[in-house]
């Protein structure tokens, strides 16, 4: 079995711990074994939760490098290279290639607000100069635009794209995408809350926020949605849905970050500006989450 088709089942969009402004190396290794130690299924470094936008080029590669490396092979790492320029895209795509990654994630362009043919080349491009995996990555919350479901399929036809992130947020949408696509092309929630309707509906797993203070809860509620164990899949998700939305309550990746600190697994909850540590109405609605189920 390829490390591509391992994708499946709660994959951590891993936070990226910093301190006095820097990559905290240490604590990154210390959570990646963290979650592998307790079943996570993947690992996406340099993702939007990993505040990829405010690393640089260095720092970036540096991360995936390291990820990959202690990994070890355990789980697959798939790598977040996407730009909103399609030269950097490719830069970090080949980067991410020659550090050993399984696949990458690659985002749609933000910002410039390209039309559906300019998404199709941006990619084309990427998988026609780099030689990996990719898993495209659609979140119009965060990008404006939204990669219809026609385009998606169009992709889907190029060898190397084997799958989506999907973080529209719509089961209508994520429904179009597995009813058009190849039956073998992953589908991955990119929200929590959407995660086991994804996967009843015909999906393979969720890229999770979640996850990275609750890996084995959202491991255990993949692999239940995943063999049709519904009531175990229901339990869990309702048990753990409030905590989903709490990882929202403050500025991405705030939550997730303090959460993981919360629980010792890295030395600082800091975040690079232009976003903040957690105000305290937050935080206290974090806290209240994280103990309900058991966390703290």
């Amino acid at each position: 079995m390829t490390a591509a088709q391992r994708i499946q089942g709660a994959i951590t969009a891993i936070v990226t711990p910093m301190r006095d402004g820097r990559v905290d190396e240490e604590s990154l290794v210390n959570l990646i074994n963290f979650q592998i130690d307790n079943g996570i299924h993947g690992l996406v470094p340099c993702g939007t939760t990993g505040e990829s936008a405010t690393l640089s080029f260095a720092e970036h590669k540096r991360v995936i490098e390291l990820t990959v490396k202690t990994v070890a092979g355990r789980v697959p790492v798939i790598a977040g290279t996407g730009a909103n320029n399609t030269l950097e895209a490719i830069e970090l795509t080949e980067s991410a290639k020659d550090s050993g990654a399984d696949a990458v994630l690659s985002v749609v362009p933000y910002y410039n607000k390209p039309s559906q043919e300019g998404l199709y080349r941006h990619f084309k491009a990427i998988t026609e100069t780099v030689d990996i995996p990719v898993v495209l990555y659609n979140v119009p919350g965060r990008t404006v635009t939204n990669m219809a479901p026609a385009t998606v399929a169009r992709l889907a036809e190029l060898p190397n794209v084997i799958g989506i992130k999907e973080a529209c947020g719509c089961l209508n949408q994520i429904s179009e995408i597995i009813r058009i696509c190849p039956k073998d092309f992953i589908v991955l929630s990119g929200d929590d809350f959407t995660s086991m309707p994804t996967v009843l509906i015909g999906g393979n797993g969720v890229i999770s926020v979640t996850s990275n203070v609750a890996p084995k809860a959202m491991a255990e509620l993949m692999e239940a949605a995943l063999r049709g164990d519904l009531a175990k899949a229901k339990e869990i998700h309702y048990k753990f849905f409030p905590l989903m939305g709490t990882m929202f309550c403050y500025p991405s990746p705030a939550p997730a970050k303090k959460a993981v600190h919360l629980i010792g697994k890295i030395a600082s909850p800091e975040v690079r500006l232009p976003m903040t540590e957690m105000d305290e109405p937050s935080l206290n609605k974090l806290t209240a989450e994280m103990k309900k189920v058991g966390l703290i």
